[in-house]
């Protein structure tokens, strides 16, 4: 029975390029996502290479991951690797004036939907054994604040020490788990951000050759291909054109 590849949020930006990747290599997949008819789109188009079963599901809904996880058929069963793609950030305004209906939708969506999907999920990877492997898909913000980031950055900090204590319960089963940090990237999770300000988009990105998540996917398969001993504990990685340079400093003081 070939192995598979579970990935939360396939339908836009890295999970949809760790899918077409993944494909291309043939691995079995698990896609999942809240948009229907983007996720059968997608599935459709990469069971010419591989076996594709597509979840409609968000991974917010405990009660839909446990069903969806629970009835998976025997094809899927043998999982070898899982990446926690699924995640947001909404918003770039200062915490005082920001909308707090965002931030429960950050928490629900980067920690606890993370949190649903890794622990429902773990004694498939662990029945696996050795090569087997989690990708946390974490950030830079969990490392470097910037203005706007509040509980964004905050969330992704979660990822990162998740995924370091996740290492320590799972030692002597054969199962990485790797926190990837990426910096700027352009996908449809800026556009999200930015309330779907296209222009704003655009100017984020001008001139910048920022990531894009087709580099992302490429990231993932490295790190999922690696020889069965060794860990990628975490891996941050910027465009060139990106750098941790610009602490603000108030002046009206002086």
């Amino acid at each position: 029975m070939p192995a598979t590849l579970f990935i939360t949020g396939a339908t836009s930006g890295f999970g949809e390029a760790c899918a077409r990747r993944f494909a291309e290599a043939g691995w079995s997949l698990v896609i999942t996502g809240r948009r229907a008819e983007r996720l059968q789109a997608l599935a459709e188009e990469l069971s010419a290479k591989t076996a594709v079963l597509p979840l409609v599901v968000d991974v917010r809904d405990r009660a839909a991951m446990e069903a969806a996880v629970a009835g998976l058929p025997e094809r899927f069963a043998r999982l070898r690797g899982l990446i926690n793609n699924a995640g947001l950030a909404l918003g770039t305004d200062p915490a005082p004036s920001c909308d707090l209906d965002d931030w429960d939708t950050m928490v629900d969506t980067n920690i606890k939907g993370l949190m649903y999907s890794t622990r429902l999920l773990l004694s498939r990877l662990i029945a696996y054994g050795r090569g087997a492997g989690i990708v946390n898909l974490g950030s830079v913000a969990g490392h470097w604040p910037y203005p706007g980031s509040h509980v964004y950055g905050a969330t992704k900090a979660f990822v990162r020490q998740f995924s370091l204590n996740l290492r320590n319960d799972l030692v002597g089963t054969g199962v990485r788990v790797t926190d990837l940090e990426p910096g700027m990237c352009e996908s449809e999770f800026s556009l999200v951000r930015f309330d779907g300000d296209q222009a704003r988009y655009d100017a984020t990105y001008a001139g910048a050759e920022p990531i894009q998540p087709a580099d992302i996917a490429e990231t993932v398969y490295w790190i999922l291909n690696q020889p069965a001993h060794i860990n990628i504990n975490s891996l941050e990685l910027m465009p060139v054109s990106q750098t941790w340079a610009g602490f603000a400093v108030d002046r009206t003081r002086g």
